[in-house]
């Protein structure tokens, strides 16, 4: 498991990628510029997970070192019909999704005349087939060359035998993809996803992704956008995922006022940044322990559904050889029982439960581990 695991913002040039990417990371890294390809490299960075349960546990404990989970997102330059074929800098680019874990797809939903649409016009539907069609077409390629090398080695070896899964899910592969459609939507069985992740390490289109719809500010204000609706039909006829309507000109806007002290009416719309960020980590599939005390309350990011040695094994490789048992509290316990910082009232409760080494970790447990020697 790598704890790295990164989200890729990615859509066409000129739709709010960067300055989205600035607002993510409350950075001016990412040059936001009005023109295609102003971002080539992609700039990375990490961003916390807001979470009111960090929050509270380091209010109660105020230890010298606190350390929330983090996401790390990369900004990577737009897309552009052909890039699977080397326009703009496709390749290049197609390289660099290959190298994220999920996407966050960026569309544009806003009309702006000082803004060019690298096709000239808003369309946000034929924006979201355009980049598809780029993975797609990126991914099938990588599937023909598979096929390819593995003709290649039937012609060496004579002892070689081609299974019947790897010719069912090629065909299968080469027809989802020719139609347009993403591996991930695919039905596959158990068989076909592990020869798939052994054969195909680099598909693009199995990530997951999280849709980030760029309005106007007076769209985001009264929430309402005449593209929406068909944006909404368009994810759910592809696989669905979390649609997040935003306003990357109302975010920027906030971010001003906030910089210059002003306090916003209690009514006023909220930033949707926490909620990106929080999508974003769930759909990689991480979740993450606590560990509290007097000298540091720490976020440790784990995948979905390890047990508690391979949890333990985050904080140091040695915890998950020699582990014995964990003390283990639900967050939700936790605040309900304990008034100070410590562990005495939630034991007293008989919420501090013992766990060994088949206990499955969840989201938002606080724990103490008994390592042997």
């Amino acid at each position: 498991f790598r704890s790295t695991l990164k989200m890729g913002i990615v859509g066409l040039p000129n739709i709010g990628k960067s300055s989205l990417f600035n607002l993510l990371t409350n950075s001016s890294l990412a040059e936001a510029q009005n023109f295609p390809f102003c971002t080539i490299d992609p700039n990375e960075a990490r961003c916390s997970v807001p979470d009111e349960r960090y929050d509270y546990l380091c209010n109660m404990w105020n230890p010298p070192s606190k350390y929330p989970a983090f996401l790390q997102v990369w900004d990577i330059a737009g897309l552009i019909r052909g890039a699977s074929e080397g326009a703009g800098l496709g390749n290049k680019f197609l390289s660099h999704i290959g190298a994220v874990d999920g996407i966050f797809h960026v569309v544009r939903a806003f009309e702006n005349p000082d803004v060019q649409h690298v096709e000239e016009s808003v369309d946000p539907i034929r924006d979201l087939e355009t980049i598809t069609y780029e993975l797609c077409q990126k991914d099938l390629a990588l599937v023909d060359a598979c096929i390819e090398n593995e003709k290649k080695e039937l012609k060496r070896n004579p002892l070689f035998k081609l299974s019947l899964t790897f010719t069912t899910a090629m065909d299968k592969l080469q027809d989802m993809l020719g139609k347009n459609l993403p591996v991930k939507d695919g039905d596959w069985s158990t068989v076909e996803i592990e020869l798939i992740k052994e054969k195909l390490p680099g598909l693009v289109t199995t990530k997951p992704q999280v849709y980030l719809v760029n309005l106007t500010k007076d769209d985001y204000i009264r929430k309402r956008n005449k593209f929406l609706p068909k944006i909404l039909q368009w994810i759910n006829e592809h696989g669905g995922g979390p649609m997040i309507p935003l306003s990357v000109e109302f975010e920027e806007e906030l971010v001003a006022a906030q910089k210059a002290g002003v306090t916003p009416e209690a009514d006023a719309p909220k930033t949707q940044i926490p909620r990106i960020i929080t999508e974003g980590f769930k759909a990689l599939d991480l979740i993450y322990f606590f560990t509290a005390g007097d000298k540091e309350v720490r976020c440790w990011t784990i995948p979905k559904g390890w047990a508690a040695p391979q949890a333990a094994g985050t904080i140091h490789t040695d915890f998950e050889k020699h582990f014995i048992k964990a003390e283990v509290v639900a967050y939700n316990d936790f605040k309900e029982i304990q008034t100070t910082k410590g562990m005495t009232e939630v034991r007293a409760a008989g919420k501090l439960r013992q766990e060994g080494k088949t206990y499955i970790v969840n989201d938002g447990d606080i724990c103490h581990f008994m390592i042997g020697k």
